[in-house]
């Protein structure tokens, strides 16, 4: 394929990112589990990106491809953890309401299986529906992996799904330990990428 540009997203682009990644993931397993109706989970999970989107933009990066339909979320970890975004149970409760348990119960999750070395996380790859398979995420992958192998450092993800667990093999990732599951049973995969 072509050369896909790459910007770093700013704050007036947190709205867009964040309807990106819902829309990317609103049919992952994962994402079903959360927020099992259809028409709710479609109203919840864009205001519920936000809040990631908008603590990305304070302490990491937010990569967006050039013709906006792709997006990958990065926080540097030097192995403390990272501050809870601004005033987060509070926002996450009148977001998603009654489902609101069952993000405390992934961020817990998430938490229990993150490693404590430094790295970089990738929080969220994000690809538009009709843009997936066409390779602007790979393109979004190079672009973060060029640099964090000129710096020596290693990159940590949780894969959602067997499809993107291929894909970040193919990349380089190795799975690190075994799945970890959301509690119907959804795995998700730790993988870590050394510097290459």
């Amino acid at each position: 394929m072509s050369s896909v540009g790459i910007t770093v997203a700013g704050d007036g682009d947190a709205n867009l990112v964040a309807g990106l990644i819902a829309s990317a993931f609103n049919d992952l397993d994962v994402a079903r589990w959360l927020v099992p109706d259809v028409v709710d989970r479609a109203r919840i999970l864009p205001p519920q990106f936000l809040i990631l989107v908008e603590h990305t933009l304070k302490h990491g990066e937010v990569h967006l491809t050039v013709d906006r339909d792709a997006a990958a979320v990065w926080f540097p970890r030097d192995g403390s953890p990272l501050p809870a975004p601004d005033d987060y149970d509070n926002r996450l409760a009148e977001i998603c309401g009654p489902w609101t348990e069952r993000f405390h119960t992934l961020d817990a999750l998430f938490d229990a299986n993150h490693p404590h070395e430094p790295h970089d996380h990738l929080a969220l790859l994000a690809v538009l529906p009709g843009r997936q398979g066409k390779g602007v995420g790979s393109a979004l992958l190079r672009h973060r992996h060029a640099a964090l192998d000129a710096a020596g450092r290693p990159a940590y993800l949780e894969a959602s799904s067997p499809e993107s667990r291929d894909l970040y093999l193919r990349h380089g990732y190795e799975l690190r330990g075994e799945p970890f599951t959301v509690p119907d049973g959804t795995p998700l995969y730790p993988m870590w990428r050394l510097p290459q």
